[in-house]
């Protein structure tokens, strides 16, 4: 799998402890190491500490320093729950051991099949889908229609996306293989190479800026990116999102691809069942509809409403991989993107 490069010592220093406390393995609490780092999740923490009297300690980081210190921890490692973002790593995480199998009913009813491991070593918490933002002004909803669509020449100069290294495309490219095969998928890359505004950089924020700057007209990015935007506290960024239309593609076939945040208890927990007992409060209804309507992700929980945001835009068709084959086709992927000199 294709990560960012660690500089060995200072990245495992860098790990901080979120609200004072340090981890370990008192009777009565759970330890989360979480590459999450928004409000909402130390709302849902705290909620749950008082509704169970379990303490919630918390290590935050990278993905990939959360992953390398379980890895240098091993059996003396204090962590009972893994949270981090995209399927790819949670499978990543899975196939070097470093999370257990669990069996609940209450996870296996809330979380639907394609968004959880099939043997059960994580669950997803919320969901995103990789949509189009693109100029109002500039592209007719009309002219978009799928992924693929975006290799057409008419698009040349016009496509703006982040870099092959990011695990969101990563896994994008993943679902292409799992629809195309392997060479549908490469000649899909190649297409869209021939077709970049200008070579990839920055994060999705940074495409729907350029979008909105002329760089580009049609950018790939993350939905809550743009729910993040137009609810932001200066105007200028509520005014830069309303210049940029969100578009599902592929919705008169397999849907648009959708990845998770998601969590796993630990091959080693020392507080098992009070991580299995956390994990089943944050697929709840309760922490559900925080997470819907703090940070403009979608609920994998069905029934629970959507930020006005989201709701705004409408409902729409998602693939139905199971987000396992993400990271099951992690490295077909990456080589595909080497290949293409996708940078």
């Amino acid at each position: 799998m294709r990560t960012a490069t660690l500089a060995p010592t200072l990245a495992l220093l860098a790990l901080f402890v979120v609200g004072g406390c340090g981890v370990g393995t008192d009777t009565d609490v759970v330890n989360v190491y979480s590459h999450r780092h928004y409000d909402t999740d130390q709302q849902l923490f705290d909620t749950f500490t008082e509704e169970t009297g379990i303490q919630v300690r918390v290590v935050s980081a990278s993905a990939d320093e959360l992953i390398t210190r379980l890895e240098r921890e091993g059996a003396r490692s204090p962590a009972d729950l893994l949270i981090t973002v995209d399927a790819g790593r949670l499978h990543r995480a899975k196939e070097r051991e470093l999370l257990q199998p669990v069996e609940s009913p209450e996870l296996e009813e809330a979380v639907p099949p394609n968004l959880r491991d099939p043997e059960g070593y994580w669950f997803g918490l919320t969901t995103r889908a990789r949509i189009l933002a693109y100029a109002r002004d500039r592209v007719s909803p009309d002219e978009l229609s799928t992924y693929e669509e975006l290799t057409d020449p008419r698009w040349e100069g016009r496509i703006l996306v982040r870099s092959s290294e990011n695990i969101y495309n990563v896994s994008l490219m993943a679902s292409l293989v799992a629809a195309l095969g392997p060479e549908g998928a490469e000649e899909w890359a190649a297409g869209v190479v021939e077709n970049f505004a200008r070579p990839p950089q920055g994060n999705d924020t940074d495409q729907i800026r350029d979008v909105a700057a002329g760089v580009g007209d049609v950018a790939i990015v993350n939905s809550y990116y743009v729910g993040r935007l137009l609810n932001a506290e200066d105007e200028a960024s509520r005014e830069l999102a309303r210049g940029v239309g969100v578009f599902f593609p592929n919705q008169d076939d397999r849907g648009t691809h959708i990845n998770v945040s998601g969590a796993g208890i630990t091959a080693h927990a020392p507080n098992r069942e009070h991580a299995i007992r956390l994990l089943e409060f944050l697929v709840s209804e309760e922490a559900q509809r925080l997470f819907a309507q703090a940070n403009y992700e979608y609920p994998v929980r069905d029934g629970i409403p959507w930020a006005p945001s989201l709701a705004e835009w409408g409902e729409f068709r998602a693939d139905e991989l199971n987000l396992a084959r993400l990271g099951e086709l992690n490295n077909e992927s990456v080589r595909i993107f080497d290949r293409v000199g996708w940078p």
